[in-house]
């Protein structure tokens, strides 16, 4: 099943402007943020890793109709490289997820496929 998102970065960087540790730590973990620090643009990549984050989520209720929260979900950075999702629920560790994540100035987006094999 394929899940997609898009979300403006704009909206996140005022999250964080304006709710800043309570929003970060509800919504990312502590190696995503970490890994969006080292970054230079820190606000895309925390967006797009939120664009990942609802793609997943909409593509696992749809294969299996369970719904995660974010907390659940870990994007691992993995410079050069595509990103991959570490999926922190008993049961669904093992579950198959194919992720593509890109930003650019004004918008993230992220796309999503899971596979129950």
């Amino acid at each position: 099943m394929v899940g997609i998102d898009i979300v403006s970065n704009h909206r996140i960087r005022q999250a964080v402007e304006r709710f800043g540790d309570r929003f970060l730590k509800r919504i990312y973990t502590e190696k995503e943020l970490e890994y969006c620090k080292s970054q230079q643009a820190y606000y895309e990549c925390l967006s797009a890793r939120w664009a990942c984050k609802e793609a997943v989520l909409k593509a696992v209720y749809q294969e299996l109709g369970i719904l995660l929260r974010f907390s659940e979900i870990e994007v691992v950075g993995n410079r050069g490289k595509p990103a991959w999702v570490r999926i922190k629920r008993e049961g669904l560790e093992k579950l198959k997820v194919l992720v593509s994540l890109s930003h650019e100035r004004d918008y993230s987006v992220a796309v999503a496929l899971v596979s129950k094999e």
